[in-house]
């Protein structure tokens, strides 16, 4: 007699609401009320959401600190037939939040790996944004350091959606709007909570009301892509200072790089000494 084979489980990846808790699919409640353990980024977070929908499940956290040995514990749960919700403390997990380790290792394995859609801060950050969403880029937490955030800013082709620290916002934004002050923004805060707000004009205006104003909550920044020539001139300082990362002068480099892009060499020159080089 041929022996059954063992029962193997699945992941199930289950968006969480945003903000107000009603925004959560029928579909994600069920799986969470019928799965054999629910791993999450905080328990007290996700216990919150399951009440207010009264569902009694079994909690299991994993966050940056323990999700590496988290992961083979849950896909040995999953191999050995138990079906696991991953769920973050708000929105899709793995965007900007853990679990990565658990949907790599599942797939690795060769275990049953479903996606439920539903919320996410990005999405719907960019649409409230009224800026062009034919063609995006979503960078996560923007950079800390003024070099790097200057080039990625200068350098965007596409709209541009992140995460930012309320803290850094007003000084992100006056950044945006040294570069151009007319520069499309949008400052989308606390989205889908009592005090959703949503901002929109240049990035010279902005900065000024969240400079006096202040900012607090979840915010979520939507740019608007760099005119051409903005575009290309990041791109040829960004050249350069790879250039010169490798040992070559500055000057020199500069110049060489100046005829083949046509970007003056003392703007390529001035661009990398702002970047601290």
């Amino acid at each position: 007699m041929t022996p059954p084979e063992a029962p193997v489980g699945r992941l199930m990846v289950c968006p969480t609401p945003i903000g107000n808790l009603e925004d959560v699919t029928l579909r994600v409640l069920r799986t969470l009320s019928s799965a054999d353990v629910v791993a999450c980024e905080d328990t007290r977070h996700t216990r919150i959401l399951l009440d207010r929908h009264g569902i009694t499940a079994r909690l299991l956290s994993i966050h940056e600190h323990n999700e590496r040995a988290r992961a083979q514990e849950l896909s040995g749960r999953i191999a050995a037939g138990e079906t696991v919700a991953l769920v973050s403390d708000a929105g899709m997990p793995l965007v900007s939040d853990p679990g990565f380790a658990l949907v790599r290792g599942c797939i690795q394995a060769g275990l049953p790996v479903e996606v439920l859609p539903g919320p996410s801060a990005v999405i719907t950050a960019l649409v409230a944004s009224g800026l062009p969403a034919a063609s995006w880029r979503f960078v996560g937490f923007l950079p800390r350091g003024a070099g790097e955030l200057r080039a990625l800013i200068a350098g965007a082709a596409d709209t541009l959606v992140a995460f930012e620290s309320p803290r850094r916002l007003a000084a992100t934004l006056e950044l945006i709007a040294q570069q151009d002050p007319d520069r499309p923004v949008a400052v989308c805060r606390e989205l889908t909570k009592l005090h959703e707000e949503i901002r929109r004009g240049g990035a010279g205006e902005v900065a000024e009301h969240y400079r006096e104003a202040g900012a607090r909550g979840e915010v979520v920044l939507v740019v608007g892509a760099a005119a051409a020539g903005q575009a290309d001139h990041e791109a040829a300082i960004a050249a350069l200072r790879e250039i010169v990362a490798a040992g070559a002068r500055a000057r020199p480099a500069a110049a060489a790089l100046s005829r083949l892009t046509g970007v003056p060499a003392n703007e390529l020159y001035r661009g990398l000494l702002a970047d601290g080089q």
